[in-house]
């Protein structure tokens, strides 16, 4: 099996790295469960203080690979529609024990940070990226919304209306937007550098910085913070929506006009 996601830890810090540098680290649900098996590795791992998160290659990540939800009737059975709720829960989950995470993550952003891999940072508790670094949640453009929280921590982030704004155009913007929307805390200037060799060295220090508050104190203060939000109902209502987006002739055909590279003729209106 392919290392499609790799793990190693210096000192009390723990590294996950997205490892499909040929496709921009386009997450298929085996790059997922393997990222799962690392935020879990993370968990068991006793003295760490941070995770930070980062991608191989040009690019943090492309989101999706589109062909895993085209493929999500070999995965689930033919009648997957019909099972939007479980699935979307199944795919919610794995972020949701990253968010729970008592120890701080931070998510490294470079080249695109796009659809799922948005909403994997969207679940960092912290996110620098590097100059020029596009993200964005482009779900609209495919019929269906962001249902694996990032329509609801979008929210929690920026408030509702700089949410919409991204959601409903699926927009790409850059890094330095990105910093003044709040998305990211940093946007790290490259100098000529590598972005990799820039931004570890930048997460590295924001990582040292955070070992040196008291670790029982910042656990509890990450737990505070988060629980002042109603996540768990933002991501019921992103299920239920998007079980009812994936059974329409929109996201057939966003997701045939996705893989032709050609504008989506829209049929609902």
């Amino acid at each position: 099996m392919s290392q499609l996601v790799i793990t190693q830890q210096r000192d009390t810090t723990f590294e996950i790295i997205l490892n499909r540098p040929e496709k921009r680290n386009a997450i298929n649900a085996e790059m997922f469960r393997q990222f799962d098996a690392a935020v879990t590795q993370a968990n068991r791992t006793p003295g760490l203080r941070a995770v930070l998160i980062s991608g191989a290659g040009e690019s943090f990540s492309a989101g999706i690979d589109v062909s895993t939800l085209l493929g999500l009737a070999d995965s689930h059975g033919p009648h997957w529609q019909q099972r939007m709720r479980a699935i979307t829960d199944e795919f919610q989950g794995v972020l949701n024990r990253l968010e729970r995470l008592e120890l701080p993550t931070i998510a490294l952003l470079h080249g695109h940070c796009l659809g799922l891999a948005m909403e994997l940072a969207l679940a960092c508790d912290l996110r620098l990226a590097a100059e020029g670094t596009l993200l964005g949640l482009p779900e609209t453009l495919l019929g269906i919304i962001p249902d694996v929280g990032g329509t609801t921590r979008l929210t929690r982030l920026v408030g509702p209306a700089r949410a919409k704004e991204l959601i409903f155009t699926g927009r790409r913007i850059d890094a330095a937007q990105a910093e003044r929307w709040g998305i990211v805390n940093g946007v790290v200037a490259l100098g000529g550098q590598a972005a990799g060799d820039g931004l570890a060295a930048a997460g590295e220090a924001l990582a040292a910085e955070i070992a040196a508050a008291a670790p029982l104190a910042v656990g509890m203060a990450k737990r505070v913070i988060d629980g002042l939000a109603d996540i768990d109902r933002g991501l019921m209502l992103e299920g239920w929506a998007q079980s009812q987006l994936f059974g329409t002739q929109d996201f057939l055909e966003g997701a045939q006009a996705f893989m032709m590279r050609r504008r989506a003729e829209w049929k609902s209106l």
